[in-house]
């Protein structure tokens, strides 16, 4: 049972003078404190968070009573520029580096008087599955130490359900929400592409890159999302957000169509895994849904092209990390090109390398219409048959992860295994359509969760039949 009340609770009982947010702010920060064995966090934010409180509890009644997220404490994913802490994206090479200014997401968040207490941990620049590739240390899951709480949102996912704060920010390229979510037994909902504005967040994939929130329920997760939704001139690729509050969860289960996504309920799921899912799976078709498989012919090939497409964006947005403009920069180089080989050198660790060097190999001339091309081939071929299967269904269901969350260092040395267990998740961005992950049960002790998709901007009408599974699957 967590200690903290429902965020829109939380925030009427400080607009009410119940509760005081300087009291959430500390009793976040102790719990911070209390489970800092956890790894989750990378840094606390405690005098800009203590002010901030202040500045609420000091507004008048009817001035809080305007905020949606009077005192609500919150943590960042350290990919978000914040101020009050270095923003290191968890990685050496950005050590050292303030931001100059904030994400447009975390603006949007303080409007309404939620407060950034921390930034959590993450695999460097969101480059992995497991929290394992950070550069400072690997977050431990909530449930079990010995095994990781996913990437890249490992430590937003974990500090969530070890209490540090009432929600988390995560970002996901290809599973960095839905997969700890899934891992750490929270909710993590990846919104349609360009929903919410990525200005502010360090950049991994840009045609990839999503911004959403973690939770401990649907409802919390939609009303985060509702506050974050939405153009921003700051981001050319943000879209218009739905004209009713993502907090309207009203949906009847009963005549939903649901199509179970064949190649995401496949061999390769593990079977104490496939039996968890096939149990909630059959509550959905006891509610009134009417179940149905369905199956989209490319998406085995998805994983490959996600590797190429990522890869490639990767190696282009992290070119401007040369030592020379903020970050890491070494400070004994020759000339100019030592100085950019040795802060590159020694700033990015080993998984930033390897895509690094995959990117441009694929980028290269010779290799372009090979496989970036070829790539983007492949990639509208998925969106036309993502498109094709949502004329028959309105939703589709399947696995988060191929296993349950795994033991640490179990996979460090085989990267390929390590992107194995990204099988399910990528395709959704590939597409940019919305999906979440919420819990679907326990197998030995460890969450497993439930992947559901809908089609694009459907992001509320996927929110509300989240929120109909999550009662039937408490």
């Amino acid at each position: 049972m967590s200690q903290w009340l429902p965020i829109a609770d939380i925030a009427a009982k400080v607009q009410a003078g119940e509760f005081k947010a300087v009291d959430l702010v500390e009793q976040s920060l102790k719990t911070i404190e209390d489970k800092k064995e956890y790894d989750a966090i990378i840094a606390l934010l405690y005098e800009r968070a203590r002010a901030r409180a202040r500045e609420v509890d000091q507004l008048t009644p009817s001035e809080r009573k305007e905020l949606r997220l009077a005192g609500v404490p919150f943590i960042a994913k350290d990919n978000f520029l914040v101020f009050g802490a270095e923003t290191t994206a968890a990685s050496n090479i950005l050590r050292g580096f303030e931001a100059p200014y904030q994400a447009t997401a975390i603006e949007r968040l303080e409007a309404e008087g939620a407060i950034c207490v921390a930034k959590s941990n993450l695999d460097a620049f969101g480059h992995g599955s497991s929290t394992e590739n950070s550069d400072f240390f690997t977050t431990k899951n909530p449930h079990d130490k010995t095994r990781v709480p996913g990437g890249s949102s490992g430590g937003s996912a974990a500090a969530v359900m070890l209490d540090m704060a009432p929600f988390a920010l995560g970002t996901d390229t290809g599973s960095s929400i839905r997969l700890p979510a899934a891992f750490c037994g929270a909710v993590g909902i990846k919104p349609t592409y360009g929903l919410v504005s990525r200005s502010g967040v360090v950049a991994m994939g840009s045609s990839l890159d999503v911004i959403g929130p973690l939770a401990r329920t649907v409802e919390d997760a939609a009303l985060v999302l509702d506050v974050m939704a939405g153009r921003d001139g700051l981001d050319s690729t943000t879209i218009e957000r739905d004209p009713k509050a993502y907090t309207d969860l009203s949906l009847d289960i009963k005549g939903a169509k649901i199509g179970i996504l064949k190649e995401y309920m496949d061999d390769n799921v593990a079977a104490d895994v496939k039996a968890t899912l096939q149990h909630a799976i059959k509550k959905l078709e006891q509610a009134g849904a009417e179940i149905t498989e369905v199956s989209i012919p490319s998406i085995p090939l998805s994983l490959a092209v996600y590797y190429i497409l990522c890869l490639a964006e990767i190696s282009s947005n992290l070119s401007r990390y040369d030592g020379q403009r903020y970050g890491y920069s070494y400070p004994e180089a020759r000339d100019l090109e030592d100085s950019y080989k040795q802060s590159r050198g020694r700033g990015f660790g080993k998984e930033a390398k390897r895509r690094i060097m995959i990117g441009t190999y694929v980028l290269s001339s010779g290799y372009y219409d090979a496989y970036y091309k070829k790539a983007q081939t492949v990639r509208t071929k998925l969106i036309k048959e993502f498109e094709a299967v949502f004329t028959k269904v309105d939703f589709m269901l399947g696995a988060v992860s191929p296993t349950g969350p795994f033991k640490i260092e179990e996979k460090t040395n085989d990267p390929l295994q390590m992107y194995l267990a990204d099988l399910f998740v990528v395709g959704a961005n590939l597409i940019g359509i919305p999906a979440i992950s919420i819990p679907a049960g326990f197998s030995d002790g460890l969450p497993v969760g439930l992947q559901l998709m809908a089609p694009q901007k459907a992001d509320r009408e996927l929110l509300a039949l989240a929120k109909q599974a999550e009662g039937l699957l408490v």
